[in-house]
């Protein structure tokens, strides 16, 4: 990064303190995720320089014969990996692709169910101050009080009453397989349109490792970023005869033009997703949590629904007496990255919840297996037993620096960056 060094000293010394971040600790917020080199060189390539306003081979720009191929290259790839009917790989986010779909499905004012956000949802399935709740009547479903497993027979219950136009299913924070057909068919019961956005688990699904929402829904979206280990954005696929609506909805409804450099990465996540090693990757990916998991409740934590089917754990820290956003703060000074987050019931606020997540996606990626979870674990154990000893803290964090330099973090291939 010699240029940007020379021209601006003061964001090449930022990316420098985040890469030194990245690499000495721990990463176990479960939406994030360590890309291949190959995907960070996509996304950093001269395709950034391109407008590409349109589809391959209809653009409103000359000059795209090689950006075409980059944006056919990623199509037929997400076909390949979901099997699904189209594919749009335009949208700059999650959540952009989740808004084409409303954009593509629904009129202002038709009513949704989705996802309850305080029980495991999105803040685009509906919350009030995001543009689905705003504009979209939101009916709410969630978990079952005593399981705290999603609530079938109260999705059925609702969908009856209110006969949605559009029935959301998928989440941010629930660690259970979301059983997509079982709500596909009450979608159909009752006339709704059916959504799925698998954001956190595409890369499960592409593993085979979780229900694929593709063949009973109409929608799909998902970030290519979380489970998938590709580049920060979204696509959104549909049935064949939703085609020409959701493509239109991404543009010229949402946007203008696509990142073609962040679609070139998407193609190379899509291809990487595609190779045997992946598969492995995912099945790793729900070891490590299950062990996590494992090891945590075996140490006193409570974790919502009593572990996890996915690579995400949610805990109840008011098992240990402490708060979400306590735990989040003494587990960030010993060099463990989490989120706190609300649990499901939570009586507190969004900013101090009850509870934090955990995912394992990213640190599989460095390579790390059962046993090195377990000692992951016992860090966390021994800080949150002792949230407020920061002497306990620091000795913590050059112990898991010094753990850390056994578990190469991806970019390294490309810093030069030893292990």
């Amino acid at each position: 990064m010699d240029f940007l060094k020379d021209s601006d000293p003061s964001v090449f010394e930022a990316i420098c303190l985040e890469e030194e971040r990245q690499r000495d600790e721990l990463e176990l917020i479960a939406s994030e995720n360590y890309t291949s080199p190959a995907v960070m060189e996509a996304v950093g390539s001269v395709l950034t320089n391109k407008y590409a306003e349109g589809l391959p081979g209809r653009r409103y720009y000359g000059g795209c014969t090689h950006v075409d191929t980059v944006e056919r290259l990623a199509i037929e790839r997400a076909k390949q990996l979901f099997g699904a009917d189209h594919v749009n790989v335009q949208p700059h986010a999650g959540a952009t692709a989740n808004q084409a779909v409303y954009y593509a499905a629904l009129e202002i004012g038709d009513k949704v169910l989705g996802m309850d956000l305080a029980q495991g949802g999105h803040l685009t399935h509906g919350m009030k101050l995001n543009f689905s709740g705003r504009w979209y009547p939101t009916i709410s479903y969630g978990l079952d009080p005593k399981t705290e497993r999603i609530d079938y027979d109260g999705i059925v219950r609702l969908a009856r009453e209110h006969k949605p136009k559009l029935i959301l299913a998928g989440a941010s924070a629930h660690p259970r397989i979301i059983d997509f057909a079982r709500i596909a068919e009450v979608a159909r019961e009752v006339g709704s349109i059916f959504m799925v956005d698998m954001a956190h688990i595409a890369g499960l699904v592409a593993g085979g490792h979780h229900p694929n929402p593709v063949p009973v829904a109409d929608f799909v979206t998902t970030t290519t970023h979380k489970t998938l280990r590709g580049p920060r954005g979204g696509i959104a696929m549909c049935r064949a005869d939703w085609a020409k609506k959701l493509d239109s909805a991404v543009f010229p409804g949402l946007q203008g033009g696509p990142l073609m450099h962040v679609i070139a990465g998407k193609a190379v996540c899509f291809g990487e997703a595609l190779r045997p090693d992946f598969k492995a990757y995912g099945a790793q990916v729900i070891a490590n949590a299950k062990v996590l998991a494992e090891e945590l409740m075996s140490a006193g934590f409570r974790l919502v629904s009593g572990g996890t089917d996915n690579h995400l754990i949610l805990i109840d820290m008011t098992s240990k007496g402490l708060t979400g956003k306590i735990a989040e703060v003494a587990l960030g000074r010993a060099g463990i990255t989490v989120n706190k987050n609300l649990i499901p019931f939570d009586t507190r606020k969004p900013l101090d919840p009850s509870g934090i997540r955990m995912g394992t996606a990213a640190l599989t990626t460095r390579g790390l297996r059962e046993d090195a979870f377990k000692q992951v674990a016992s860090w966390i154990v021994r800080i949150l037993d002792a949230a407020d000893d920061k002497v306990l803290a620091e000795r913590t964090r050059l112990e898991i620096v010094e753990f850390a330099r056994y578990y190469p973090v991806p970019a390294d291939a490309l810093s030069g960056i030893g292990s």
